[in-house]
């Protein structure tokens, strides 16, 4: 799924149509089924719960098929009333990025079912990773990252921003892109796919209410995430040409990462070392 942000979201007009309800009035009510933003396309979704925070209406959607790992919260300029002419306005968005006509919401094809061969050659490299899993953790030791971490994740991205923007002398849509979508994929993969078992309590306990993980996790953990992103990458539907170009963006972001890897690690970790591996074998 694309990466998630408000300068991606529609404006106000487009969310609706007539004069706007009253602020006690909740646009968009429980288990209704509407179109909803989420970067620079638009899903169906449905309504799981709606709250009025601060005079302002909230709602948490679920995508329809989608893992409900990706389920959030979102402000009502995110979402569309499922009529007509918004999913015209859907087709219209899902033609503009090359969606394949044959998927759903933009979302990629479903897999294939796997053959007894496939499902045994996967059994076994999940036992292998198991066990690269378990030396892994080893090698770390018990000691865990101390949070809050300085440099934060949104810092090194600010820095990287900054080391572009000097090298390139501007700042360039692209680049920018790039970073809020690492931000965001940071955001929703950490809790689910980059912590180890150890890590989850000490999760649970640093982020709070609506604080973002990227304000507190540092380099190590998003270290991590370049493993997963091939996975998770997997899921977006995009041109050859648009990946290509991706990729070498990720990279430089990598060698970035690596040639200031001591100011941007801890001494006692060893991560920095794979940042120019291209991300084989799976985080457990």
């Amino acid at each position: 799924m694309a990466n998630s942000s408000r300068d991606d979201s529609p404006t106000d007009g487009d969310t609706s149509s007539g004069d706007a309800p009253p602020s006690n009035s909740s646009l968009y009510s429980e288990g209704e089924k509407i179109l909803a933003y989420h970067g620079p396309r638009i899903y169906e979704a449905k309504v799981q719960k709606a709250e009025l925070r601060k005079n302002e209406w909230r709602y948490f959607v679920h995508y329809l098929g989608w893992n409900k790992n990706w389920d959030e919260w979102v402000g009502g300029d995110r979402l569309l009333k499922n009529t007509e002419d918004n999913i015209m306005k859907q087709q219209a968005l899902d033609k503009k990025q090359g969606v394949d006509k044959n998927t759903k919401s933009g979302r990629s094809a479903q897999t294939k079912p796997k053959s007894s061969s496939d499902a045994k050659a996967e059994k076994e490299d999940h036992k292998n990773n198991v066990t690269k899993g378990k030396k892994r953790k080893n090698d770390l030791g018990a000691e865990l990252v101390k949070l809050p971490r300085s440099p934060t994740v949104d810092d090194i991205l600010q820095k990287y921003l900054d080391y572009r923007t000097k090298k390139d002398g501007k700042v360039t849509d692209p680049v920018g892109e790039v970073l809020k979508g690492i931000r965001c994929y940071f955001d929703k993969a950490l809790p689910v796919m980059l912590l180890y078992k150890k890590e989850r309590k000490q999760y649970q306990e640093t982020v709070v209410g609506d604080v973002s993980p990227s304000t507190i996790y540092g380099a190590e953990h998003l270290l991590r995430l370049f493993v997963k992103l091939p996975e998770l990458l997997a899921y977006v539907n995009i041109e050859e040409e648009t990946q290509t170009r991706l990729q070498q963006k990720l990279l430089d972001f990598l060698k970035f990462l690596q040639k200031n890897h001591s100011t941007f690690f801890l001494p006692a970790y060893d991560g920095s070392k794979s940042v120019e591996g291209k991300g084989k074998g799976k985080h457990d």
